[in-house]
């Protein structure tokens, strides 16, 4: 069941005295952790369903009433606890556009002439505000051991992406 999970956010600390918990959200925007109605949390490396019986944004963060958390107690047990989807769950996305899960993995590498030069993998991503930002560590195969960000601008800077292959190809740039 864990390969099909896809953790959309986190319980980050307790909120009051009757059992609500603070929520810090992957999604875009923040709030569509709240709509999702098969979560999932991750309790003692366990996978378990759980049901957000009332929730609201309060400032830069989500606060939350989950069933079965009835005190600040049980609350705070669940501090750091991953939330997650199925996959299923996601919105199907145009053609052209990704979920940070689906890049993560993939072989980057830039056309050097008529040869793609492997740069690495990519990691993770950084949400950086202007745009966000491929961590590229090196794999097997690659041309260096050096890590490399890389601004995640289609058109501009991602020249290719093929999921099936597990392939990114990128604009060459010696800032890489």
């Amino acid at each position: 069941m864990s390969d099909d999970l896809i953790t959309v956010g986190k319980v980050s600390t307790v909120y009051g005295v009757k059992g609500w918990v603070k929520l810090y959200s992957f999604t875009d925007p923040m709030t569509n952790l709240l709509d999702y109605e098969a979560l999932f949390l991750k309790r003692a490396g366990q996978w378990q369903p759980v049901t957000i019986l009332e929730g609201r944004r309060h400032g830069k963060t989500l606060i939350a009433a989950l069933d079965g958390v009835a005190d600040r107690e049980q609350a705070r047990e669940l501090a750091g606890c991953e939330l997650a989807v199925s996959r299923k769950e996601l919105p199907e996305l145009p053609s052209d556009e990704f979920y940070w899960h689906q890049l993560e993995g993939l072989l980057v590498s830039v056309k050097a002439g008529r040869d793609n030069l492997l740069l690495g993998k990519v990691d993770h991503l950084l949400e950086t505000g202007a745009n966000d930002v491929l961590v590229v560590t090196p794999c097997e195969g690659s041309i260096d051991d050096r890590e490399r960000l890389i601004p995640y601008l289609p058109d501009q800077v991602i020249r290719e992406i093929d999921l099936a292959a597990g392939t990114m190809v990128v604009e060459w740039d010696p800032e890489f």
